[in-house]
């Protein structure tokens, strides 16, 4: 009959029954099969099955298989939640739906088992990206002829590299080959070493190559050198490149042209 129909479809799955049973241990679970009043039916749909409002995700993990499984991977969520939205989003995302795909195409792209956590921790976004996007990306720096091996490393040590357009990614490559007068290799070895140039602000870099040269007195050409042979160069404080000149150059006396052969002094 009609009733009938409408006693089952307002009747809990097993799953709900199951939490329901461990909230009321004085009550037995629900039947699939079960015949259960209207007033009986509205009450346990009513009753909330995740916290309507919490400020940690770990009040989730209960009653979310993508939270259950992240947590299992080793990922951080007190760390993730610290994120702009990326709470929100992993709570809208289906593992078997959308995460699986992500994880397997990360283990695909070189990124290890025993990493997985720790990478999503720093970049919960790249779960809510579009798979073909994401391989497109990949397909980019294959080919720019980085290789399997190198592209691993690159994401794996730069986490948000992949959330970035071909388009930019092509532009940080030329900034970096044009402003330091690089080959390509060169410009491949350097963003290998140091991959968080693709994803990093321009400015910081910009200023230090400007100290190098204006206020350091390095030249042109022993600037390239320098920023090949020490890539962080480009992202240290101006303050330590300063500081650290000084007390190379003006105190102890070590001139330029050393300076330049052995920079990561």
């Amino acid at each position: 009959s009609v009733q009938q129909e409408q006693a089952k479809v307002e009747t809990l799955p097993d799953l709900n029954a199951k939490i329901l049973d461990e909230d009321w241990d004085d009550i037995p679970p629900s039947s699939a099969l079960e015949v259960i009043s209207e007033e009986e039916a509205v009450q346990i749909i009513a009753e909330p099955l995740v916290p309507i409002q919490s400020s940690t995700l770990r009040d989730y993990v209960d009653h979310s298989e993508t939270l259950e499984k992240l947590v299992h991977l080793g990922v951080n969520l007190s760390q993730v939640e610290k994120r702009q939205k990326a709470g929100q989003l992993l709570l809208t995302l289906d593992f078997e739906k959308d995460v699986k795909k992500i994880l397997l195409f990360l283990k695909d792209v070189g990124v290890e088992d025993n990493q997985l956590g720790a990478f999503l921790t720093k970049n919960p976004y790249i779960l809510g990206e579009d798979l073909e996007t994401l391989e497109t990306r990949v397909a980019y720096l294959k080919s720019k002829k980085f290789g399997k091996s190198e592209i691993a490393q690159m994401v794996s040590r730069a986490p948000y590299l992949l959330l970035f357009s071909v388009e930019r990614l092509d532009n940080r490559l030329g900034f970096f080959k044009n402003e330091l007068g690089l080959s390509v290799k060169k410009t491949k070895d350097l963003v290998i070493r140091l991959p968080r140039l693709l994803t990093g602000k321009l400015e910081p870099v910009k200023e230090n190559l400007q100290v190098c040269e204006i206020e350091l007195g390095f030249q042109r050409n022993e600037i390239q050198q320098i920023v090949y042979k020490t890539p962080k160069i480009l992202t240290a404080s101006k303050k330590r490149l300063k500081q650290t000149f000084d007390y190379l150059h003006n105190i102890m006396g070590i001139p330029h042209h050393m300076l330049t052969r052995f920079p990561q002094v």
